[in-house]
């Protein structure tokens, strides 16, 4: 086992290269043990470099209403009048606290994502 730590974009690569060659050990072996520590190196260097951030909110609801297949009326239990929801998706008014709790807790939409700073 050569592990080494990553520190570039090229270590990064010759990680991926090396778990390439390690990916379909058996539990137990040294290669699946080599291939654990691979997959925590090149996580811990893509979370630093490569970090991705929670979406916009809007986007996040606009996203949740293509999933479930939602209407704006379908939102109106969780953001208010079909106007006043019409507003929160045109970005024409902010999300409140009480808005962000609904939707969360009605949509499962993470707080971290209507808590963003929209774009």
């Amino acid at each position: 086992m050569n592990i080494k730590p990553i520190r570039n974009d090229d270590d990064l690569a010759a990680a991926f290269r090396q778990l390439e060659a390690v990916f379909q050990s058996a539990a137990g072996t040294p290669e699946s043990d080599e291939r654990d520590i691979i997959v925590t190196l090149i996580e811990a260097y893509e979370n630093t470099h490569y970090a991705i951030a929670p979406p916009d909110p809007i986007e996040a609801i606009k996203f949740r209403m293509e999933q479930q297949g939602l209407t704006i009326r379908d939102l109106e239990a969780y953001i208010g009048s079909s106007r006043r929801v019409s507003d929160v998706l045109s970005r024409k008014r902010p999300l409140s606290l009480t808005m962000v709790k609904r939707l969360h807790d009605g949509l499962r939409i993470p707080y971290e994502s209507l808590l963003n700073s929209p774009n």
